[in-house]
């Protein structure tokens, strides 16, 4: 990787640390107000937009999706609730008819195709349903594809518009955008790299989002995404019977793979040094990161960093950067 850059805050204490190069060709050091694209942790903006509809009283978390958008999954399917879109536990099946990125070469040539709504949608094949909605739990980024859409049928604007006026200007996250038609980042902000088979380095920076419509095209930075989950957690953005939501797992439910449900109504949570935190991951290629927290906030972890590969490793870097951030004093690491 290039570069790393980890925030902890809260009633425990707080500390920021960065690594590496924001830039390989200038040799920039990474610094606090460097923007990076956060991936998933999008879907916490998008969860968060949709349970204030719900609070407003214009959406309904046990409404099937099918009433707010009656064209939008094929006919076969069997009524998913918006509350099974935010928790994982919808049941659509694999996504078919996406262009081959299986080498870095191939990611190059394809990070500049341009998705429509209608081409996302056409991707959920006819049927059958991977489950009966509500049975199991399977991370898919197609239901936050879904939600998105939700926001904007029931909102009349484009999703991100809408995130800005609820979250970001309230909030001030001025450096924290969602990029409709941009492919680059605009502001100072840490570059992403691949590695070509070759083993050289090529900037990925530039990206178009648009295949990654309402699931994971946002960009920030480490100090708008603790001031937006200390408000969320704080309950600034939500009434808490909503907030309390974000903070249950789906009663009875398991992943696909038989392991216990990790994913509430926009959150998802792990549990590491005996502290358990809820959040979001996120990645896309050249960028990788995090934003969690404890529900009480006595600590609060946010991270990103840049590797060059898409690989295991990411997972590994996490729960190091995690391990770090709970280990007791004076433990061994």
């Amino acid at each position: 990787m290039t570069a790393a850059q980890v925030r902890i805050s809260g009633s425990a204490g707080s500390w920021y640390g960065a690594s590496g190069v924001a830039d390989l060709r200038s040799g920039r050091k990474v610094r606090p107000d460097d923007r990076f694209r956060v991936g998933s942790v999008t879907k916490v903006f998008v969860a968060t937009v949709v349970l204030q509809l719900v609070a407003e009283g214009r959406v309904d978390l046990d409404t099937p999706v099918q009433h707010y958008l009656p064209d939008a999954l094929p006919a076969s399917y069997a009524p998913v609730t918006v509350e099974q879109l935010l928790n994982h536990t919808s049941g659509l099946p694999a996504e078919v008819g996406w262009p081959d990125m299986s080498t870095p070469e191939a990611v190059f040539e394809h990070r500049f195709d341009r998705w429509t709504r209608e081409q996302r949608l056409a991707t959920l094949p006819p049927g059958p349903m991977k489950f009966e909605p509500g049975e199991r739990q399977e991370y898919r980024g197609i239901n936050y594809v879904l939600a998105a859409l939700l926001v904007e049928k029931v909102t009349g604007r484009h999703f991100g518009e809408a995130i800005g006026a609820r979250l970001l200007r309230p909030l001030g996250l001025r450096h924290t955008s969602v990029p409709v038609d941009d492919p680059g980042i605009r502001g100072p902000h840490v570059h992403g790299y691949l590695e070509m088979s070759d083993g050289t380095l090529r900037d990925i920076t530039a990206f178009d989002p648009s295949a990654s419509f309402g699931q994971g095209e946002m960009i920030s930075t480490t100090g708008d995404l603790t001031r937006f989950i200390t408000a969320l957690f704080s309950g600034r953005l939500l009434p808490p019977r909503l907030l309390d939501r974000m903070f249950t797992l789906p009663e009875g439910v398991r992943m696909t793979d038989g392991s216990p449900a990790r994913y509430s109504t926009g959150l998802q949570t792990a549990t590491v040094n005996g502290v358990t935190f809820w959040g979001k991951t996120g990645e896309r290629y050249g960028y990788a990161g995090g934003m969690f927290a404890m529900r009480d906030q006595q600590r609060r972890l946010v991270y990103a960093f840049n590797p060059t590969h898409r690989d295991d490793t990411q997972t590994e870097m996490t729960l190091r950067i995690a391990d770090a951030a709970t280990r007791a004093p004076g433990a061994a690491g």
